[in-house]
């Protein structure tokens, strides 16, 4: 065994801290080799005799090539003292004591078991890629060890890890440092030639350059599986003889990511495209170049509709340097970064936890069963209240909680089928119908990546996907390939059904013509979905979101949404299946209801009244119902009236004057507690101030019945009503003797627009509201055509009047323009000058 990993020089430490403390955070970069070596060095240690260890890591294909390297350090076989599990496989035996398991493995057995009995030690191995099981696992480890295992040590492990904060979450657990392994690593950004330039194709062109400038094999990061299949066409022909190139992700045979990860032969160079698999603990053979196209591929969950998004985007600057680092594990290498280093400043530093962004249902399931709310545990990220109750909410629809969010016995039966709580009420569901093979195809199906990797015509469409899987099982690969489907996919979608079949109960009926729908039903109730009048490829979810097929399945009235992107406006369906009409009552009664729909309706400026049956937001059958609640009918005209705003009430001159003066006494007098007259205002108190008014009215039109100025009058009281007139004149009248009209408008003085002539004699500006408030005067010539806007009358007496004079004297000139106004007498109308 080497003992010239960086690693080995904290061991010491690391056990010291770990015989006396809970917990230990350990920060270690690529290279150091605390993966493989601290657990085998911690074996022997006192209080770990006659217990094992647990290590968690994210990755299937890292879980294998851990213990692997683990078992031939130690000459023996994988399974004996150092074993993996994983989902579908399990090399483990009563002599292993270093068990390498995945997230989901780690959280099944703290559920079956909470104190995790025979077990000493819980290793969460590259923990900053911060997954939700990996979370949920440390929250329920923290919890064990505080209630029942105070003797259970966790060990939190990351390269790039906010440590600190990790520390804090684990009572301040001692945080240890270790150097790496590795070797100077250049950087060089090479951002595209044009921003239309593809990932693949940018990458493509790179990998040709690096070819002819660098020595060593390559590790190219793309994505996902579209852009590493889009670099091999686009490369295959075009590489020398000695050059080979291997694809890695997840779902690749364990042959095939063999073959990325060993050396290439001599004389040979590889170039390895790889997913962000290939970031941490697994190490690839030979690589000395890592290209990095800076992007990866994350599922973004929206609460509100329901759905998953698949996104593009950038990774943080701690991945990037875990990527950096590929390069430098063997000798001196290169990273080759595909973006600017202006767009390096601006990365985020470190990757969001998928528990802010996730599908929460499997979480709240947990907790459920756990027996603990999420408040109640501890975090490094809570996981958003919104999303969980969203999750809870679906639960409930499925029946895997009850009322009071407790977990029922089917909530249960849920978690032993180990797969997402929409998929297994399908399973529990086709169990209970007799079509659990079916149930369990499709599951296998939606878990895994699409069996038809060539666009077919109606490829949206369930069912030529287990037609495809039912040929490669009777035909084999042959017949998989005859009908577009991957039979390496076929393969593993195969295995993973009869892992599913295997916990079916023997009861067999013949299933109907829209099974497959039916059970889809069970797992998507929010995603069933009816087609719109006349448009074949757009439909409406149960959920009330709008959805458009990338191609129809046999045009079908109603369907059911297995796959679905929340795009930007409405969804795309990428895979469904068709469901009858009649299988609603059926098979899926307990998701229909029949309720009353009282409300406005837009098109017919009317309350209307059906009674309804429904699936969620899906109207099945309508009846018009014609005796409506009083209390409801008002509801439901006050929310139409909010809809098409104020406008639509009959509004005349002196109602709106009227609304407009009160809303001025209550900016003048504050103290007098005027009430709010505003279109707003007025808006939000419909039920106070207008309904009394709408007995027997369920229509727009009846609204132009309605009195507005004695409605408004009735805000007020007697008094008020008094005071409105004096303070806030409807009128004033001027020297002339003319009664003229006030224009108001809250905020700004009252306008008074009156004929020149008319103020002789008048020395200053009028007032009302007993003298407050000055009238802002638009002074008139005799036609009644603007000729000055004062607030000052005095001053446009002494300094503007003669200038008036002249022009007005020459435009009008039967008219009196006296020298002096003061003294003139005002007239009324218009009166010739003495001749």
């Amino acid at each position: 065994m080497s003992s010239t990993l960086p690693i080995e020089t904290i061991l010491p430490d690391l056990k010291h801290n770990l015989a006396h403390e809970s917990a230990v955070v350990l920060q270690a970069p690529p290279g150091a080799g605390k993966t493989t070596r601290i657990p085998l060095a911690l074996l022997q240690e006192q209080w770990l005799r006659g217990k094992s260890i647990l290590l968690l890591e994210p990755r299937r294909l890292a879980a294998r090539a851990v213990a692997d390297y683990m078992a031939n350090q130690l000459g023996e076989p994988v399974g004996k003292t150092v074993g993996y599990r994983i989902r579908l496989e399990n090399k483990i035996s009563a002599d292993t004591r270093i068990e390498v398991v995945t997230e989901g493995i780690l959280t099944r057995r703290l559920q079956q078991d909470p104190e995790l009995q025979g077990v000493g030690l819980v290793i969460f191995d590259e923990y900053h890629e911060r997954n939700l099981h990996a979370d949920t696992a440390l929250a329920f480890c923290l919890e064990a060890q505080q209630v029942l295992r105070e003797d259970l040590k966790l060990l939190v492990m990351s390269a790039t890890l906010d440590a600190g904060a990790v520390s804090q979450l684990l009572d301040n657990a001692p945080l240890l440092s270790s150097a790496g392994r590795s070797f100077p690593v250049s950087v060089s950004y090479h951002p595209p030639n044009h921003e239309r330039q593809s990932i693949a194709a940018h990458m493509s062109r790179m990998l040709q350059q690096i070819l002819s400038e660098q020595a060593g094999d390559i590790l190219a990061f793309l994505p996902g599986a579209k852009e590493i299949h889009q670099v091999q066409t686009q490369l295959l022909n075009d590489l020398p003889a000695n050059v080979s190139l291997h694809p890695l992700f997840g779902d690749l045979s364990h042959q095939a990511q063999q073959a990325a990860i060993q050396p290439a032969p001599t004389g040979q160079r590889k170039i390895v495209l790889a997913t962000p698999i290939a970031e941490t603990s697994l190490t690839i053979e030979g690589i000395t170049v890592v290209v990095d196209s800076g992007w990866r591929r994350s599922p973004q969950f929206d609460p509100r509709s329901g759905l998953t998004r698949l996104t593009l985007q950038r990774i943080s600057r701690a991945a990037a340097e875990q990527r950096r680092g590929r390069a430098g594990r063997l000798a001196p290498g290169h990273c080759y970064r595909l973006w600017s280093e202006s767009q390096q400043n601006a990365l985020a530093s470190h990757t969001p936890a998928e528990i802010s962004h996730a599908d929460l249902a499997p979480l709240a399931l947990e907790l459920a069963q756990w027996g603990s709310a999420a408040t109640d545990l501890r975090w490094l990220t809570p996981p958003p209240a919104g999303a969980l109750a969203q999750a809870q909410q679906l639960l409930q629809q499925l029946g895997a909680l009850d009322e009071q969010q407790q977990i029922s016995a089917a909530g249960k039966a849920l978690l032993q089928w180990g797969t997402h709580p929409r998929l297994a009420h399908m399973l529990a569901t086709g169990q209970n119908l007799g079509w659990g093979e079916l149930a369990c195809d499709l599951t296998a199906l939606l878990s895994e990546r699409d069996i038809l990797i060539h666009r077919q015509e109606r490829d949206a469409d369930m069912h030529p996907r287990l037609q495809a899987l039912n040929l490669f099982r009777k035909q084999g690969r042959k017949a998989a390939l005859q009908c577009g489907a991957d039979p390496a996919r076929c393969a593993r979608v195969a295995q993973l059904a009869k892992h599913w079949r295997q916990k079916l109960k023997q009861k067999r009926q013949i299933p109907p013509e829209d099974a497959a729908g039916i059970l889809l039903a069970c797992a998507y109730p929010d995603r069933i979905a009816a087609r719109r009048a006349a448009q074949n490829e757009r439909y409406l979810l149960a959920n009330g979101r709008g959805a458009q097929l990338t191609s129809a399945p046999a045009g079908a009235d109603y369907l059911v949404a297995a796959a679905l992107d929340a795009g930007q406006g409405e969804a795309w369906i990428h895979l469904a299946a068709p469901l009858q009409r009649s299988s609603f009552e059926q098979y899926l009664p307990a998701l229909l209801e029949t309720r009353e729909d009282i409300g406005w309706n837009k098109h017919e400026g009317a309350v209307v009244a059906e009674e309804v049956l429904a699936l969620g937001a899906l109207r099945l059958e309508t009846r018009i119902l014609t005796d409506i609640p009083t209390t409801q009918r008002l509801a439901a005209l006050l929310d139409g009236l909010r809809q098409n705003g104020l406008e639509v009430l009959p509004w005349t001159p002196d109602s709106r004057a009227w609304q407009a003066r009160v809303q001025s006494l209550r900016l003048w007098f504050p103290e007098q507690n005027w009430p709010d007259c505003s279109d707003q205002a007025l808006l939000e108190n419909l039920e106070q101030w207008l309904a009394p008014w709408l007995n027997g009215m369920s229509r727009l039109s009846h609204l132009q019945k309605l009195d507005m100025l004695s409605i408004l009058r009735n805000l007020l009281d007697w008094s008020q009503q008094q005071a409105v007139e004096q303070l806030a004149p409807s009128h004033y009248q001027v020297p002339s003797g003319s009664r003229l009209r006030l224009e108001y408008n809250p905020g700004a003085s009252p306008v008074l627009a009156v004929r020149i002539q008319e103020l002789f004699g008048l020395r200053e500006n009028p007032r009302i509201a007993n003298g407050k408030v000055p009238l802002c005067l638009h002074l008139l010539s005799p036609a009644r055509r603007p000729v000055q806007i004062t607030e000052d009358l005095a001053n446009f007496w002494a300094n503007t009047y003669t200038e008036v004079k002249k022009e007005l004297k020459g435009r009008y000139p039967k008219h009196d323009w006296p020298d002096d106004p003061l003294k003139a007498t005002a007239l009324r109308g218009v009166r010739r000058k003495k001749t």
